[in-house]
């Protein structure tokens, strides 16, 4: 058998606003709010999950215990250019994101059907959704 990605699992943010975090992708992106399991603790980890009952992005505290230590600044994420989320819904999603103040940038790439839209979390996180379709 040979090794294949199979689909994108998570995201990880590291915040120093864990509330105001996953408030912006429940609210944005109508994802589900949910405390993270043991041993994190919801003061320092909260997954939201998408309507397939997918954790795919974790958010963690800045004091948040990590597997792996590394420094993480607020702003630009280092070597990540985007994370990308496959959407549906294109105008539906201008439309909330004009009417949060967010700031955004649209793309149409017609060879393949793709029109998308950019847009920022509140920790600098650059996000690309792709609509197929639409």
């Amino acid at each position: 058998m040979g090794i294949a990605v199979e689909a994108l699992d998570h995201v990880n943010i590291i915040t120093g606003d864990l509330d105001g975090t996953a408030e912006f992708y429940a609210d944005v992106f109508g994802l589900e709010r949910r405390d993270a399991p043991p041993p994190l603790t919801p003061q320092n980890a909260q997954w939201m999950y998408d309507k397939e009952d997918r954790a795919i992005f974790h958010i963690n505290s800045l004091d948040c215990p990590r597997t792996y230590q590394r420094e993480v600044q607020h702003g630009p994420t280092g070597s990540i250019h985007h994370v990308a989320l496959r959407c549906n819904g294109h105008d539906a999603m201008l439309k909330r994101l004009e009417d949060k103040g967010l700031d955004c940038q649209t793309n149409h790439i017609e060879a393949i059907g793709l029109r998308q839209i950019f847009t920022m979390d509140p920790n600098g996180v650059l996000l690309e959704l792709n609509y197929f379709g639409e």
